[in-house]
């Protein structure tokens, strides 16, 4: 070959597809306020504030302020792998697609199982908190008429119906619907925390700013509250399922997840450090609401429950968001029925997903009530058993992030450092996760993880044996195509 046509091939343009594989989606039509909603509602800050404290301070006591810095770190240091690929690829599959680019078919489908069960049970998880806090609310407003089964079961129908048409809709009506609520909800969570504090007064509390001692028994149980406060992050790496549909994806996709675990942060430390005041010298937490002596203080606690019930709402929202553009992608690699793949040709949603999951996410928990396990229950099962969706999937993102890094040529030290810490600290939370649900004699969730997983890995070897191609083909992501460069072209022509 000569040196004349050598250069003449460096120098050609490279070919382009005639339209992108992830076509149909609203491409490039976000900016970064929607992309911030998806992962700050999928997180539910306001709900985790309420929540989360009581969890961390059984474990860890007056240390727990130290847990929830522990878990925020661990948090960050993931969202490092997450950017990794953020900033070099938008694909409506995450965290599926980015481990199939770092770890090849196999360990991609695996996290792919993974997140439909973190996302999929999520979802039901948010659901059912809301049931749970909308049934708390109209009790404290009196309007109990009816069996307290039926109220919920109204609740959740609603939510799932709304939540549906909010999915059908698409992410620029959910995800700002979802921004104002949230935004809400903490408005409505700090004011409630803002008594607590006046009440307290203005001295600090020594006790929880002190770091722990450095004795075994003192840092396990640092440890151990960790682990439930990291489950209040869980959601955070969301925001990468709008890669496709942002205006300028590789820039606001890494920043909404990272602002989401900075922000979110803030807020749980604010929380746990409020509350664990309150508690008093035991350190043990009260139960929210229990401030009856005044007028003030009666009222804050049905507008929390309020604040809680809608945070639910658009958690329920962003993970069936995510949930939806997972099956989507691997719609579109028929690795799932390939009618998934399609969108809606209005709003330029997967609605076809959304019409398949949506009767799944109502109907079990629903289900679940039937049986007779009470509402609180079910909502702590489901999510319990997201959390192993979750941790097995950051856990295989951090792994494939310098694999990923090295076969392109640019690893460095950083995300090598991250994984190095995050995927033995996932690994143990994970492992202290199941102990501690089979030490609680619910031994069923890791084992239904199990199944769950091990049926999606029979699927994906079946699969691998009918069309080994297709299979090889795993982590679609948004490309430039002909068909916009011409689009582009005629937009100027117009102009």
């Amino acid at each position: 070959m000569s040196a004349t046509s050598t250069a003449t091939q460096a120098s050609s343009p490279p070919v382009l597809r005639g339209r992108s594989p992830v076509a149909g989606l609203d491409r490039r039509s976000l900016g970064p306020l929607p992309v911030l909603a998806q992962s700050v509602s999928a997180v539910a800050p306001a709900a985790a504030m309420a929540a989360t404290p009581a969890l961390v301070t059984a474990d860890a006591g007056t240390s727990a302020l130290w847990s929830v810095a522990l878990a925020a770190l661990l948090a960050l240091l993931v969202s490092v792998c997450v950017r990794t690929f953020s900033i070099r690829m938008a694909a409506p599959g995450a965290l599926y697609s980015f481990t199939a680019k770092g770890l090849g078919p196999a360990a991609a489908f695996a996290c792919g199982c993974a997140l439909l069960i973190g996302y999929g049970v999520l979802a039901m998880g948010a659901l059912t908190g809301a049931g749970l806090y909308a049934g708390q609310l109209f009790a404290r407003l009196g309007m109990t008429a009816g069996p307290p089964e039926l109220l919920v079961a109204l609740v959740l129908l609603t939510v799932g119906i709304l939540t549906a048409y909010f999915l059908v809709r698409g992410v620029r009506l959910s995800a700002g619907l979802a921004l104002c609520l949230e935004a809400a909800s903490i408005v409505l969570a700090l004011a409630f925390f803002a008594v607590l504090l006046v009440r307290q007064g203005p001295h600090p509390d020594m006790r929880q700013l002190k770091p722990p001692d450095a004795s075994p028994a003192a840092l396990a149980s640092v440890v151990a509250g960790a682990l439930p406060a990291f489950g209040a992050f869980i959601g955070f790496e969301s925001a990468t399922v709008l890669g496709a549909e942002a205006r300028r994806p590789f820039l606001v996709v890494g920043r909404a997840v990272r602002w989401t675990v900075v922000c979110s942060a803030g807020l749980y430390l604010l929380a746990t450090y409020t509350q664990v005041l309150a508690a008093g010298s035991n350190g043990v937490l009260s139960p929210l609401g229990e401030f009856p002596d005044h007028h003030s203080a009666v009222r804050l606690p049905v507008l929390l429950d309020l604040g809680i019930a809608i945070s639910f709402f658009a958690c329920a929202v962003a993970s069936g968001t995510a949930l939806v553009r997972l099956l989507f992608s691997m719609g579109r690699e028929r690795m799932t029925p390939r009618q998934l793949g399609r969108t809606h040709p209005t709003h330029g949603t997967p609605h076809i997903a959304v019409s398949f999951v949506l009767p799944i996410l109502v109907l079990v928990p629903l289900g679940l009530l039937a049986t007779g396990l009470e509402l609180s229950t079910v909502f702590t099962l489901l999510l319990n058993l997201c959390t192993y969706g979750f941790l097995t999937a950051y856990a295989l993102v951090c792994v494939a992030a310098p694999a990923f890094l090295h076969r392109i040529g640019e690893l460095t030290r950083a995300p090598v450092a991250a994984a190095a810490v995050c995927v033995p600290f996932l690994l143990l939370v994970l492992a202290a996760h199941a102990r501690l649900n089979v030490s609680a004699g619910n031994a069923l969730l890791p084992g239904l993880f199990a199944v769950l997983m091990g049926a999606g890995m029979v699927w994906f070897l079946l699969a691998r044996r009918r069309d080994p191609e297709r299979v090889g083909a795993i982590g679609v992501y948004d490309e430039t195509s002909a068909q916009d460069i011409l689009h582009h072209v005629d937009s100027r022509r117009a102009r």
